[in-house]
């Protein structure tokens, strides 16, 4: 257990991060999210408090389905990186990173439940399968759905959302019955795993991780999000500062790299093209799917897939290339 934005959080449960990584790729785990905010949003201007707030448009999607936005800062800097549940007409649950739940409240309003609950993440090419012998409603949300279902006569909210560049969903259960759903899920032969794994997972799918991918000083167009901001609303956060950098172009964009050997690159390490810096890795670890490091980076614009790089860590010197994400696709 790992303090983690105020939260004590299961960094591996008994087999270990790596373990818990394949067993991820190759069958079902379940994550405890609980730390994930959920900030409640509801009344007849929800709706329109959200669309003048959030990069990504409302209008694009409906009731009943699931949307990936960002808050922007007036520089255009990513604030946060949040989920939107459209439950009912009038009614949202915002999904903010754990540290974040405070700041999007004073965004957009709201009321923050996120003690009232727990967050449940099944995730695996067999995760559904595995959900259905026991919760067949919940296993039945797919891609970016979402639907209220029972359990034990108590109501959940269900997402066909995820962070691990593998199907499944997340559940967020009252707290009181989330234990049951818990045992229930592992009964059903889904292996817990931890924040460790989460991690590594979300690297190997080249998804970002607020404070390192996402946060102050970088806008979605340099993280390579700019589908997710939506320039016909008439008015969002960030709005005029992104309009800014798309017009003159990003300083800088992130890239992935993959390293030989098992030595893995770690954040905020200096990398290199023929002796001269040119950025910084924002993630880095071992991949347990291709057996070598990788690494997240902001690097200019120009460099193209297949550049020869060095990364500095710690003093010792790791060879890179440039590559293309996500480091590995779903099966």
């Amino acid at each position: 257990m790992v303090p983690f934005g105020g939260w004590d959080m299961p960094l591996s449960y008994g087999q270990g991060t790596i373990a818990e990584h394949l067993a991820c790729r190759r069958d079902a785990v379940v994550f405890d999210v609980s730390h994930l905010g959920t900030v409640r949003v509801s009344g007849p201007d929800a709706r329109e408090r959200l669309q003048r707030t959030l990069t990504n448009d409302l209008d694009k999607i409906g009731v009943g389905r699931a949307q990936y936005t960002h808050l922007c800062d007036d520089d255009g800097s990513v604030l946060d990186d949040i989920i939107v549940w459209w439950i009912d007409d009038d009614v949202f649950d915002v999904m903010p990173n754990a540290s974040n739940t405070s700041r999007v409240v004073a965004a957009i309003g709201g009321i923050d439940v996120t003690e009232t609950r727990a967050v449940l993440a099944i995730q695996g090419p067999a995760a559904v399968e595995r959900l259905a012998t026991v919760f067949p409603d919940a296993a039945a949300v797919t891609r970016f759905r979402v639907a209220r279902c029972d359990w034990h006569g108590a109501t959940v909210t269900v997402a066909g959302t995820g962070y691990t560049g593998e199907a499944g969903v997340e559940i967020a259960v009252p707290a009181a019955i989330a234990a049951s759903l818990w045992h229930a899920v592992v009964g059903a032969g889904i292996e817990p795993a931890g924040l460790g794994a989460r991690d590594t997972l979300r690297l190997e799918a080249g998804l970002p991780l607020h404070g390192h991918e996402l946060g102050p000083g970088i806008t979605p167009l340099q993280a390579g999000l700019g589908w997710v901001v939506k320039w016909g609303k008439p008015m969002f956060a960030g709005k005029a500062a992104l309009e800014a950098e798309r017009a003159r172009g990003v300083a800088r964009r992130l890239r992935g790299i993959s390293v030989p050997g098992r030595r893995p690159p770690r954040a905020d390490c200096p990398v290199a093209i023929d002796g001269v810096e040119v950025g910084a890795t924002t993630s880095g670890n071992f991949s347990p799917v291709l057996g070598h490091g990788i690494a997240l980076a902001f690097l200019p614009p120009d460099v193209a897939d297949g550049a020869a790089v060095t990364i500095d860590v710690r003093g010792a010197q790791l060879d890179g290339t440039v590559v293309p994400t996500p480091f590995v696709t779903r099966r």
